[in-house]
């Protein structure tokens, strides 16, 4: 038997309702950003997520009575909305959700802050810990991410000029110059050890409210199945997360390590892959990747190949590679950075244990798709995880040069996260 619903005259609409919506939802649904298109501040946006005298059919209260980790649970990331807080929402709802005449909702103290502020935090953060300011400072390093045991490898890249693409191709075509400027890239493609800290951030040794920054970054809902596949964890390379989530990873990152990391620029990986501008492929290709001829039907363990010249393993095959681009059908209106206006086709690079030799070199380029999602279970399908790219996985970059919040923000934030 279900319990009783509170009296109404037992609800305050300001201390009950908008302060809960103020805590646990402003940050995502504001004026500033939107999440989902839904804004939670005024009883007219809100209207979309509320069903008056229908508590179990408002999408305001249902979200907020999911188990935190399962799709669509809200706050995402958790900690779930205190039991006596939820059923205040209850009993508002239930008896009419009368939202006060001229009542607009601001974030209260101690809630979320929106995204911008966030970056806006984060970028005093790496501009204090950023130390080098010209290429010849740059040198590899290894960093443990804080509070855990695991470690990710950087290497420096110098900027250059080169000829980017294959004249022998329609979509690598036109070949052309691109100028790069210096960054340093992971040694290795993200691994397991490392994203899975992400995924489940109890694993990194993370509380809520430690650090406000942390906290303040999205994380995926808890995925249906296990990503590996059954190919591997430990050592071997994170797959199947979306371009949304590979941009959230680096924020984490960067939040957590106080540099800032990104997904590289088609410009950048092809720069990296041909270590400065050498062959389209190294040869034996068998003796630096990961391919059809030699994976055995999975991907492999990091690092095992020979490294390109620029000491970057596995920048072919094993799995391919998100870009931060948007995935153009050819070079003609070629620019450094081609900001996603879609949910796709994204740039992936690379090739992977999947493909043939005629696919795994520096410059062949696949646009994402969405039946890399088919088997998704969810409805609408995760932002965060592609079930049916199997084949897909990311590395970061790490520019010279700190850019402003506002790019940094633009980074880590396509727009089109829906997928």
């Amino acid at each position: 038997m279900a319990a009783p619903l509170l009296a109404q005259s037992t609800v305050d609409f300001r201390r009950d309702v908008g302060a809960v919506i103020e805590a646990n939802c402003l940050g995502c649904h504001n004026g500033d950003k939107a999440a989902g298109n839904l804004r939670l501040d005024s009883a007219a946006s809100a209207a979309k997520a509320i069903v008056a005298g229908a508590p179990d059919k408002s999408p305001l209260l249902v979200t907020m009575d999911l188990v935190p980790g399962r799709p669509k649970a809200m706050p995402p990331g958790g900690p779930q909305v205190p039991k006596e807080q939820r059923d205040k929402v209850r009993a508002w709802i239930a008896t009419g959700a009368v939202w006060p005449a001229g009542v607009t909702l601001g974030k209260a103290a101690g809630a979320k802050p929106d995204e911008k502020t966030v970056v806006s935090q984060m970028h005093e953060r790496i501009v204090k810990t950023s130390k080098e300011r010209t290429a010849a400072e740059m040198k590899a390093y290894k960093t443990t991410i804080p509070t855990t045991v695991v470690s990710f490898e950087m290497v420096p890249v110098p900027g250059g000029t080169f000829d980017m693409g294959n004249a022998a191709n329609a979509s690598e075509s036109p070949v052309h110059k691109a100028t790069v400027e210096p960054f340093w890239m992971q040694k290795t493609e993200v691994t397991w050890d490392e994203y899975r800290l992400f995924m489940f951030s109890a694993q990194a040794g993370e509380k809520l409210g430690e650090d406000p920054v942390v906290d303040g970054v999205s994380r995926p809902t808890r995925p249906y199945v296990e990503m590996s596949f059954g190919m591997g964890i430990n050592g071997y390379p994170a797959i199947s997360m979306t371009q949304h989530a590979a941009n959230k990873y680096a924020q984490w990152l960067s939040a957590r390590t106080g540099h800032f990391y990104r997904l590289p620029t088609e410009a950048e990986w092809e720069y990296a892959c041909r270590a400065g501008g050498g062959a389209q492929a190294p040869s034996p290709l068998g003796d630096y990747a990961w391919f059809g001829d030699n994976a055995n039907g999975q991907y492999g363990l990091v690092g095992k190949k020979k490294p390109n010249a620029f000491g970057l393993y596995d920048m072919l095959g094993n799995v391919m590679e998100w870009t931060l681009d948007e995935y153009m059908p050819d070079y003609k209106n070629w620019k450094p950075w081609s900001r996603p206006t879609k949910p796709y086709p994204h740039a992936v690079r690379g090739g992977s244990w999947n493909d043939p030799a005629e696919q795994v070199t520096c410059t062949v380029r696949v646009g994402s798709d969405a039946s890399w999602k088919m088997q998704d279970p969810q409805l609408p399908k995760s932002i965060w995880y592609l079930t049916d790219a199997q084949f897909l996985g990311f590395r970061l970059v790490r520019p010279l040069k700190v850019p402003p919040a506002e790019q940094m923000y633009l980074y880590w934030n396509n727009g089109v996260e829906r997928e």
